[in-house]
């Protein structure tokens, strides 16, 4: 809710310097969920087609308030948090499950907890949620029906399989996957740190917070040649699925890699590298503080309650 006017503005900036053709499509992301979005049928009353003369962030960030409203920073939220609940529950709560069963294996101080914990609770939940993505898309380029929804997957199924409904995890997971191993990493060595240095038993929210940003400042940046490819594809995928547009032979993510370097450089891996910091970076840091933050609150209430007569 708080990072998402940044995406809003990021967008708008991009449809003003180049504007998105009718029937292609852009991949909106709040820097915790990402989903596509499609300029159908050359409407211009779409929010990321309003028009605008915007000179940079600060300037378009007042101008939308001003004759759009304030409301208009929070567009393309709803489909956003439809996927992010359930990712979110997913994902924090196999964590929390996957390092103390990890724990009373390894050790607790083993360094290893947070890599194999953030690795397999992110592959758990970008497995689950899959199909989820690849359904609301379409529901939000069609405007199907719940009934036509379901004749429509039914259809694709039958022809092509139960595993049609993961098309692009693969994508997913190498962009996601790691970036969990380094976040969670990151965030624990730097939890564990902050409360040495201070003498907290337990991480404030402080704490929580700053680590949180640190760390996700670190997996976004080493991760970022994945979420690029991953966009390509995404898009691609789209294109291919939806508006039957012909494209090549998938190919793997290192002839992706290498096709991108060889048109743009090795700069061509790391594009739009600003703007996902500025997206990930809060993010993270407001997702993991608010969470330990709650995590504390509620462990201490049960421990109140306990002890009551």
């Amino acid at each position: 809710v708080l990072v998402t006017p940044l995406d809003v503005i990021k967008t708008r900036l991009q449809a003003q310097t180049n504007p998105f053709s009718k029937g292609k499509c852009f991949v909106y992301s709040n820097g915790l969920m990402d989903h596509i979005c499609v300029c159908e049928n050359g409407d211009s009353k779409a929010w990321y087609k309003k028009p605008g003369h915007f000179k940079g962030t600060l300037d378009a960030f007042v101008k939308i308030i001003q004759i759009e409203g304030i409301k208009s920073l929070w567009s393309g939220l709803p489909p956003t948090l439809i996927m992010a609940l359930p990712t979110t529950v997913i994902y924090f709560t196999c964590y929390d499950q996957l390092s103390e069963a990890l724990k009373s294996r390894l050790g607790k101080d083993d360094e290893h907890i947070p890599v194999l914990a953030g690795s397999l609770s992110r592959f758990g939940s970008v497995t689950v949620v899959s199909p989820l993505e690849l359904i609301r898309t379409r529901m939000q380029y069609r405007n199907l029906s719940y009934n036509q929804l379901y004749m429509c997957i039914s259809s694709k199924v039958a022809a092509d399989g139960w595993f049609s409904l993961w098309r692009g995890w693969s994508s997913t997971v190498l962009r996601d996957v790691p970036f969990s191993a380094i976040y969670w990493y990151n965030y624990e060595r730097f939890k564990k740190k902050m409360c040495k240095e201070v003498g907290a038993h337990e991480p404030t929210f402080l704490i929580a917070f700053t680590s949180g940003a640190a760390s996700g400042s670190i997996a976004a940046v080493i991760t970022l040649p994945f979420d690029v490819v991953k966009t390509h594809r995404q898009t691609q995928l789209w294109e291919s699925e939806t508006l039957k547009i012909p494209q090549r032979a998938c190919t793997s993510t290192w002839a992706a890699m290498r096709k991108i370097v060889a048109k743009n450089g090795i700069t061509g891996l790391f594009a739009g590298i600003i703007p996902r910091l500025f997206k990930v970076a809060p993010a993270c840091a407001i997702m993991i503080s608010t969470y330990e933050y709650g995590k504390s609150f509620f462990s201490h209430l049960n421990e109140k309650t306990n002890q009551r007569p």
